[in-house]
């Protein structure tokens, strides 16, 4: 389309057109900002999202809250209340409305619930809640602290979407629910992720912060020490780690079940799972274990992976039989029984936290809408600082509320106190004067609202006027008024009031933590492997199988058809086996994993997740400390350990940066002597110089020091200077002599340097080098020990 697409705006018929990317760009921001602020991201002053908030106070106009007295009200039902929520407050879906109630309602979800629910309000295991037409629901006493001051001038008013009712903006909130039940969201391009956390802790730190504002980070992290699952569980990051996460508003946290040790008759024992981490359910774990212990066949896989059968035999070694025993008494019992009791306690748990849910992460993501309207990142300090300060204008709100009511009450008091001696007269005045209203006014100088007030009493209150009882009404409002002035006049006086109904409340609603903060370590089960001599044997193909022991010679290795020998590697069964692939990843593969010598062995490809397009190029085995010299066809080159290069991911590890048309050679061993205090690498014999090849028959020397390591890979630096259309056909370290290998008129040729002839080529590193005497093209170079 030639044209941009214009489409009329409506402005009152100025007849303004606007471009279709234009408008397109504003509609979405428009949505995208509804759906931050009015669906997912809850309100730093009482920690609700918007359906959340017209479910609680639709609640609360239904009556079905705690009054002043302890009884509450009787629950409804839940579809009784959807219906006015919908009608009323929120134009959606009656299940999303119905969804967030039982949310509300379940005490595995929220820390402390704000909904009480009777009936099937779900399970920790994802069983659902029964239909709303069953179950009933009230507001729980807890929620008192959310609403029961919203009367009270505390909150702005807003019309609902009719304009037939008015909803508050926020709820007037007592502390920071913020904090206490936490909160879970994906908006449009912005996501939440609020623990939940203990309300004494909580309260500590908001009564710490208002006293002192100058609260030092470490001073509000030892009050606040940690987030407070519904489920109990354990933290076992670090104080720092979790102080990190507070202080940047993003972390994560690790986290792992809880559990106890049952002895049984006869010696035996089981380990009993009671305390799940947050957002693991029963189900899931047994899911796993099934999972481990009988896993299924990959896609695209014609056999389970060697990983695979591994893990199961790892796992049916400790484990025997695993139930779910949860019930009403017991929420979470996952009891697991060992292979035999004489397995150490230890290895079973370490092998169910590693490879199950028993041990997860939980995310920390602190954004929410600041008092500002804005969805921000906060961190902890910024949440409690701000809800202070909401806070502290609601308190205002309130007082400057109930001043205006004290001072309406002392003024209609003070009118019937003018006319009490009267009464006679003021009789009179109402029966004989066609305006009493004005008539009073004149004759007792009383404001309207007095004469208003003594209009409206009916005959038989007046003889209950008594002086007595008005001095004493008055003298309490008065009272009260002085207090409530003191409160808006002193900013101190102010702050005092909003500790001591901090930990009123504190008092009333703490409970014990659930979740221990303890520092351990990630749970790795290490499989034991004896620790042996073998010769790790890779075809051209890529077909590899381990051969136990040393010394055996290359001619007794037999190949399928058309394959043959690329290297013999003598290592041991806890080294690793590094391939490296076309696109410059390298792939580990334990030694201890690969098959027997029996056979041609098993490809390497069936060990990693092979890039689509790539293939491997080249391998090496050898101990984490050995080093290796890497380079590529275009002159560069690098040293590396095996450490470095060595990936838990199947999908191995980004490492040589090669560039366009360039390839990567032949990785050499280089040994380099190492630093003061480490350890020497694999070989016997230390390397100390390199030699370069190039496929013009060029080749230069250089001590191995003019190198450098990158343990994080890359390209490396310049080996050889290249003439154009020149590539760098290997580079080797080496100690006395290399062998370079080459091609002549279709026939492999080698030929041997010893220390003579690599001397005449010695240089400066990136310097073009001379020469060599071979008359074949060179295609690799090899170290000879």
């Amino acid at each position: 389309m030639d044209q941009e697409q214009l489409i009329p705006l409506d402005d009152g018929g100025a007849g303004n057109q606007i471009d279709l990317a234009s408008y397109a760009q504003r509609a979405y921001l428009e949505y995208a900002l509804s759906v931050v602020k009015g669906r997912a991201l809850p309100d730093v002053s009482d920690g609700q999202k918007p359906v959340q908030r017209r479910i609680l106070y639709s609640m609360w106009r239904m009556g079905l809250g705690f009054g002043a007295g302890n009884a509450g009200a009787k629950p409804v039902k839940s579809a009784r209340v959807v219906g006015d929520v919908l009608g009323r407050f929120h134009p959606h879906g009656d299940q999303a409305a119905y969804d967030a109630l039982v949310r509300m309602a379940q005490d595995f979800s929220q820390r402390y619930p704000l909904i009480d629910g009777q009936g099937n309000f779900g399970s920790r295991d994802g069983d659902g809640a029964a239909a709303m037409r069953y179950t009933e629901a009230r507001l729980a006493r807890i929620t008192n602290l959310l609403l029961e001051e919203i009367d009270e001038g505390t909150v702005d008013f807003v019309p609902n979407y009719d304009g037939a009712f008015e909803e508050p903006v926020r709820l007037p909130a007592r502390l920071p629910f913020t904090l206490l039940n936490g909160a879970s969201g994906i908006a449009v391009g912005l996501a939440t992720e609020i623990p939940s956390h203990n309300l004494r802790e909580v309260a500590d730190a908001c009564v710490a912060l208002v006293k002192n504002a100058k609260l030092t980070d470490e001073e509000l992290f030892t009050l606040l020490p940690g987030p407070d699952f519904p489920g109990g569980g354990q933290i076992i990051s670090s104080a720092g780690d979790i102080a990190e996460a507070y202080r940047s508003g993003r972390g994560s946290l690790k986290v792992r079940a809880r559990w106890k040790i049952e002895d049984l008759a006869r010696g035996q024992w089981q380990l009993v799972v009671n305390e799940l981490p947050p957002g693991v359910s029963s189900q899931k774990v047994l899911e796993e274990i099934e999972e481990l212990t009988n896993p299924k066949v990959k896609a695209g896989k014609k056999a389970l992976l060697q990983d695979q059968l591994q893990l199961k035999q790892s796992v049916l070694s400790v484990l025997d039989a695993v139930r779910d025993e949860s019930s009403k008494d017991a929420a979470v019992r996952l009891v697991f029984e060992p292979k035999t009791s004489k397995i150490e306690q230890q290895d079973l748990i370490t092998t169910l936290l590693a490879h199950t849910s028993l041990e997860t992460s939980a995310p920390i993501n602190l954004t929410m809408v600041g008092l500002d309207g804005r969805p921000v990142q906060k961190s902890l300090r910024q949440m409690l600082v701000e809800w202070i300060e909401f806070r502290q204008r609601t308190i205002e709100r309130r007082s400057r509320h109930r001043l205006d009511k004290v001072l309406d009450r002392i003024h209609i008091l003070e009118g019937r106190q003018l006319v009490l001696l009267n009464i006679d007269e003021v009789i009179a005045i109402i029966r004989g004067s066609d305006e009493p209203r004005q008539a009073l006014i004149d004759r007792f100088r009383l404001s309207d609202r007095q004469a208003e007030d003594i209009l409206e009493i009916r005959l038989r209150q007046l003889a209950r006027l008594e002086a007595i009882k008005i001095e004493q009404e008055l003298k309490n409002l008065r009272e009260e008024q002085k207090k409530l002035e003191e409160i808006l006049g002193s900013p101190a006086a102010l702050r005092r009031l909003m500790v001591k109904e901090i930990e009123q409340d504190a008092k009333q609603f703490q409970d014990a933590r659930r979740t221990e903060i303890k520092e351990e370590k990630k749970a790795v089960a290490e499989i034991k492997v004896v620790d042996e001599p073998v010769t790790v044997v890779v075809s051209q193909k890529g077909w590899v199988r381990a051969r136990q022991g040393h010394g055996h010679e290359a001619a007794s290795f037999a190949f399928k058809a058309g394959d043959g020998l690329y290297g013999a590697f003598e290592c041991r069964t806890v080294d690793t086996l590094l391939a490296f692939g076309s696109n410059g990843r390298v792939y580990s593969v334990p030694v201890s994993t690969l098959p027997g010598a029996r056979g041609d062995g098993q490809p390497v490809t069936t060990y990693i997740d092979l890039e689509s397009g790539t293939h491997l190029v080249h391998y090496f085995a050898g101990a984490a400390n050995a080093w290796l010299l890497l380079s590529n066809t275009g002159g560069y080159g690098f040293l590396a350990t095996v450490a470095d290069m060595t990936s838990r991911q199947r999908g191995g590890k980004g490492f040589v940066t090669c560039g366009e048309g360039e390839a990567l050679c032949r990785p050499s061993p280089a040994n380099v002597p190492a630093p003061a205090g480490g350890t020497a690498g694999a070989l016997n014999v230390p390397a100390t110089h390199v030699a370069c090849v190039s496929s013009a028959r060029r080749i230069l020397t250089f001590p191995i020091g003019e190198l450098r390591q990158q343990a994080n890979g890359g390209r490396g630096l310049v080996l050889m200077d290249l003439e154009k259309k020149e590539t760098l056909a290997g580079a080797a370290a080496y100690v006395r002599s290399v062998v370079i290998r080459g091609m002549f008129r279709g026939k492999e040729r080698d030929e041997t340097l010893e220390i003579r002839s690599l001397n005449n080529a010695l240089g400066a590193r990136g310097r073009k080098g001379k020469a060599g005497n071979f008359t074949f093209d060179p295609t690799s170079i090899e170290r000879v020990e």
